[in-house]
C-alpha cells in the first residue's frame, strides 16, 4: 500500500469512525482501523463485532492500492500532533508501514487485512427506508434516555422503530415511563419494525452532522445498516419482541391540567431539592385554577412547596412522581405549553403537547404515578 493523504482529512475520517473501536476486546484486531485503499479512495472500517461503522475518504494521490489493519489508538494520537499537510503513507515490509510528513516519520506495525472478521450489512430481504437525518436525531434524541437497563427483557434496553404506511413512531420505555416520537416524514411500502440497542442509537445519533439531509435505512431480521454521505454504520439489532405499546397509552384521563412548560419544569426542579435522595418523590395537589407541587425528606427535616397558576379542569387531585423521571420527559420536550392528562392517583398521566403545537411537537409520553402517604 502507497498513498498521500491530508493529515486533516485523514484524521477527521479516523474520528468518524473511532466510536467502534472498542478498549478491550477477545478479538485484538479489532483494536485496529482496517485500511483499503481502492478505486482512488481510502476506505477506513472500525468495529466491536457488534456495531461497526465505516467511511471513505478522498486522497490527493495513489501509488500502490492495498489492505492493512492498523493500530486505532496510535493513528490516532499521531494524526492529533500532526498540523495539517499532506501525509504519506506506505508499507515498508511485511509488518510495519510508514508515515511521512515534511519533517519526519514514524514507522508502526501492522496487520494482516485477511485476519479482519468480515463486517456483513442487511442482507438481499432487508426493507428500506429514507429517514430525514433531522427526524431521525429528534427522535433518538427524543426517546433513548426513556430506555431500560434490563438483563431479563432485553427489548426494552432500545428503541423500537414501529414503521408503518402512514407514519413511523420511535419508541422507548423503562416501564416507569414511556416516550414515543412520530413522524410522518417516514413511510414504507409495507408495516415493518425493528428495535436498535441504546448505544447504537447514541452513536448514530453523534455521528450524523448537520450537513446530512437524507440517512437511508436497510434492515432485515438480525442486522440495520445506515447510510450517508461517505459514512456506514452497520449493527446488530436487539432480537425479542416489543410490547405492545398502544395498549398502555390512555385513552380516557378526564382531568386535564394545561401549563407552560418551563414553569412546571423550573418549579418541580426547585421544590424536588428538599425530596427525599432515594426516592426522589414529589406531589401534586391539583384544584381548579391551581397546582401545588411539594416535597419532603423527614429523615433530614427538608420540605418544600410552591403554588402555580394554572388552567386545570377536573376532579380534585392529588398524585405522586418521580421528580427524575418527569424532569427528563419535561426536559426533552420543546414546546412552550403542554397538557398533563390524569385519570386518578393510581393509573398513568398522559403528557401531551398542547392543542396549538401538535402539529409541531412530535413527542409525547406516559408517566406512571408512585403511592404517596
Amino acid at each position: 500500500m502507497k498513498l498521500t493523504i491530508s493529515s486533516t482529512s485523514l484524521l477527521k475520517g479516523l474520528m468518524d469512525v473511532a466510536k467502534a473501536i472498542p478498549s478491550k476486546s477477545s478479538l485484538p484486531i479489532l483494536e485496529n482501523f482496517l485500511f483499503v485503499l481502492k478505486d482512488g479512495k481510502l476506505e477506513v472500517t472500525a468495529s466491536d463485532s457488534e456495531l461497526t461503522l465505516r467511511t471513505q475518504i478522498d486522497v490527493d494521490a495513489v501509488g500502490e492500492e492495498g489492505s492493512i489493519a492498523v493500530p486505532a489508538r496510535h493513528m490516532l494520537d499521531l494524526l492529533k500532533e500532526l498540523p495539517d499537510q499532506p501525509l504519506g503513507i506506505k508499507t515498508v515490509s511485511d509488518s510495519s508501514f510508514e508515515c511521512s510528513w515534511a519533517s519526519g516519520n514514524s514507522a508502526l506495525p501492522f496487520f494482516p487485512a485477511d485476519d479482519y472478521p468480515e463486517i456483513k450489512g442487511a442482507g438481499e430481504d432487508a426493507l428500506t427506508v429514507e429517514f430525514p437525518a433531522e427526524s431521525l436525531v429528534e427522535g433518538i434524541q427524543g426517546t433513548v434516555y426513556a430506555t431500560a437497563d434490563d438483563e431479563i427483557r432485553p427489548a426494552m434496553n432500545g428503541i423500537f422503530f414501529d414503521i408503518d404506511t402512514a407514519a413511523t413512531t420511535l419508541v422507548a420505555s423503562d416501564s416507569h415511563k414511556l416516550i414515543c416520537y412520530t413522524t410522518k416524514d417516514v413511510k414504507a411500502s409495507e408495516k415493518a419494525s425493528f428495535i436498535l440497542h441504546k448505544k447504537a442509537a447514541n452513536v448514530l445519533r453523534s455521528i450524523i452532522g448537520k450537513d446530512v439531509e437524507t440517512v437511508t435505512v436497510a434492515f432485515d431480521s438480525t442486522t440495520a445498516q445506515f447510510t450517508f454521505g461517505a459514512t456506514t454504520m452497520v449493527c446488530r439489532l436487539v432480537v425479542g419482541k416489543y410490547p405492545k405499546y398502544r395498549d398502555v397509552i390512555p385513552q380516557n384521563n378526564a382531568n386535564i391540567l394545561k401549563i407552560d412548560r418551563a414553569v412546571l419544569l423550573n418549579t418541580v426542579r426547585r421544590v424536588a431539592v428538599c425530596s427525599n435522595k432515594a426516592s426522589n418523590h414529589i406531589k401534586f395537589t391539583l384544584k381548579p385554577g391551581q397546582l401545588e407541587i411539594s416535597a419532603q425528606d423527614l429523615g433530614f427535616a427538608l420540605a418544600a412547596y410552591e403554588k402555580i397558576s394554572c388552567d386545570y379542569a377536573g376532579d380534585d387531585l392529588t398524585i405522586g412522581f418521580k421528580s427524575t423521571f418527569l424532569t427528563e420527559i419535561l426536559a426533552n420536550m420543546s414546546c412552550t405549553s403542554m397538557v398533563i392528562k390524569f385519570a386518578d392517583a393510581r393509573r398513568a398521566a398522559l403528557i401531551l403537547p398542547a392543542e396549538e403545537e401538535a402539529d409541531s411537537e412530535k413527542v409525547c409520553g406516559i408517566l406512571m404515578p408512585i403511592m404517596i402517604q
